[in-house]
Parts: C-alpha cells; structure tokens; sequence
C-alpha cells in the first residue's frame, strides 16, 4: 500500500538536519501505529513495518500462540490449530503476525494527518536531541554566539539554532550586552542547586569562571596550546582581578613572558574580552614558600614562615608593604590564598614580635 505523499519531502528534512532515517521511519511507524488504532478502534497489538526505499507498509497483528483449549481472545491470541497458516511449525508460546493493512484510500488520508503531526514533532525532539549532544561535547569549551534576549537578567545566547543562558552569577560584574551583541562564553553543565539558573536547564553559560580564563589564555598563547607552558592554577575575582600561576615545561622558555608576549601583545586582548579586569600572571614553583612569594607579587616580602603541614604561612612585610601584599578588601591576599591552595597571614615584623610573647603566655 503506497505510503503518504509527503514521505520523500520529510525524507529530505531529515537529510537537511541531519536527522538519522532510521527516526524517520520510526516517527512514521508510530504514526501509522496510532492511526490504524484510531480509526479501527482495535484492541489488537499492533505493529507497522515501512520500507524506506519505496514508502510502502504493512500493519500486522501480533498474536500469542495458545492452545486450542486456551483460546479466549481473538484480538491477542491465536490457537495453536491456525498458527501454521502464519507461521510454518508454529508452537504453543510463539508470537505470529496477521497481516490487517487497510485498503481502503480513506485510511490512507486518515495515516497522512496522524503521520503530518507525529513525524513533525519526532524531527523537532530529535534535532533536539543533536544539539544537546553538540554542546556535551562543548562543555569546558569557548563558543561564540549571539544575544537573544536578555530576561529577569538572565542573558539568553543563540549558537547556531541552539541557545542557553548566561545566568547573572555567571556574568561579569559590570558587563551590559544587548540583543543581537556578540558574546564569548564558556559551556558548563548546568548545576540544579544554582541560585538564577533557569529551571530545567540542561546546560549553561559562564564568562566569571576561571575556566573562561585559562581558555583565553590557551587561545591566545601558542605555546600553551603546544603543552610548553602549562597553567597552574587560576584564582578569580570576576571583574577586577585574577591571577593566573604557569609553568614552563622547557628552561629556555619564560612561562610568563610567554603569556604576556611582546609589548604584552598577547594579554592585551585577554584584558579587551575582559572589559579591562586585572590580570596578575604568577610564575608557579613546587617550593611553597618560592610560591607564595610570587602569588603576592607585586608587593616585596621579607620571609615565608610556612607551618609543618605547609596548609598556613606566615609572610612577614615591612610596614610600607603591608597595605600592598593584603590589597584592597583582602584582594591581594585572598587570591594569592587561593591560587597557592595555601591560608597566607601577612605580618611586619613588629606585629610579629608582638605576637611572640602572647602565643608563649598562653602556652
């Protein structure tokens, strides 16, 4: 029996969009499924074959091979007696297939309508279904798109026919796009328990994780892409500041100077994407104390006195310093904790000597 006339268009939808055939012929199958049950009203187990090349079906019936004595039910079961007309040496427990394909044109009509609406909507669930696919395999990536709309200050981002949203703690401090701006951002799994995360997300933006940073820097600098320098570790302050701890696998190669580029060539265009957010670019050592010294830079430190478990250092600064090594708000110090994995406490060397009689009293 010939097949609806919109079988080859669909078929070329599903080329278009790079939908498997095999969702295709299943979309229409069950459409079909749905509408012979419909029409006929049937209580039978129903089940429709297509052949793809020539747009053909059959419907069959799935009935149950039983006993002579057993048979009660002529929508599911079959006796054992007539099974051999659908199946050569049919046995008691066998599933056999009655052909009850329609011929009659107004079912034909009937299957067009169901199939229309059913393999519409199966095309839509699985192009779908590509592109979440195509943005778990961006996850931890830097893609480009473009602003849809901005919502309860959540930015939607379009990527090709995709989009996600850019929630506000993931946004930079500061930052205004509009529709139809182009915009960076960095793809992660969407986290439920995230306070402005849209509802049902699967997938969500950021451009204040320090991920976003090291990808920048990845983009930006060859010889991070080469595996020469390698990052460390990255400790943000979304919108004013972050430092950034690199390693050079090869003496000859400066790992900072690398990052920076010539005449700062290279960092000037992290800086641009990152609306003029300060960037602190630590050379990173195994020594805890040769650490902590740079991930305070710029500020000058006397001593690192690192306690036995090496999880709290005491820097000592003089009092000129102090202001410098601690930051605005903690910042500097903050960062430097959380880039080195280490609790810093900066000291000068008066409140150190203060301190020293205190800690023996109590002691």
């Amino acid at each position: 029996m010939a097949v609806m006339n919109f079988f080859q268009a669909l078929k070329e939808l599903a080329d278009e969009k790079n939908i498997p055939e095999s969702v295709l012929q299943e979309a229409i199958e069950e459409a079909l499924t749905i509408a012979y049950k419909k029409k006929f009203a049937t209580k039978k187990d129903i089940k429709v074959e297509v052949d793809k090349k020539t747009g053909s079906f059959i419907v069959k019936a799935i009935l149950n091979v039983v006993a002579d004595d057993d048979f009660t039910d002529a929508d599911r079961q079959c006796p054992v007696s007539e099974a051999s007309y659908y199946k050569e040496n049919a046995q008691i427990g066998d599933l056999v297939d009655e052909d009850v394909t329609p011929d009659d044109s107004q079912f034909g009509r009937i299957a067009a309508q169901a199939a229309r609406q059913i393999v519409t909507q199966k095309l839509k669930e699985a192009e779908k279904m590509l592109l979440l696919r195509d943005f778990r395999e961006k996850i931890g990536q830097i893609i480009s798109g473009k602003v849809l709309r901005v919502e309860r200050g959540v930015i939607y981002v379009e990527f090709k026919k995709a989009e996600a949203p850019l929630p506000q703690k993931e946004q930079i401090p500061g930052e205004n796009f509009r529709p139809n701006d182009r915009i960076r951002c960095i793809v992660k799994d969407a986290d439920p328990t995230q306070k402005g995360a849209p509802k049902g997300a699967q997938f969500i933006l950021s451009r204040s994780s320090p991920l976003f940073i090291e990808r920048l820097f990845e983009g930006a600098v060859p010889e991070i892409q080469e595996k020469i320098v390698e990052i460390k570790s990255v400790a943000r302050d979304p919108g004013s500041r972050v430092k950034i701890a690199v390693a050079s696998n090869d003496q000859k190669i400066d790992p900072v100077g690398a990052c920076v580029g010539l005449k700062g060539s290279r960092i000037k265009g992290i800086i641009e994407e990152l609306n003029g957010e300060r960037i602190d670019i630590v050379k990173y050592s195994s020594n805890p104390v040769e650490y902590i010294t740079n991930a305070l830079n710029p500020a000058k430190i006397i001593s690192v006195n690192m306690a036995d478990d090496n999880k709290l250092a005491v820097v000592v600064v003089s009092p000129s310093q102090q202001s410098l090594a601690i930051g605005k708000e903690g910042q500097n110090v903050k960062l430097a904790s959380r880039l080195t994995g280490i609790k810093i406490d900066i000291k000068t060397e008066k409140e150190l000597d203060e301190a020293a009689p205190r800690a023996s009293a109590e002691n």
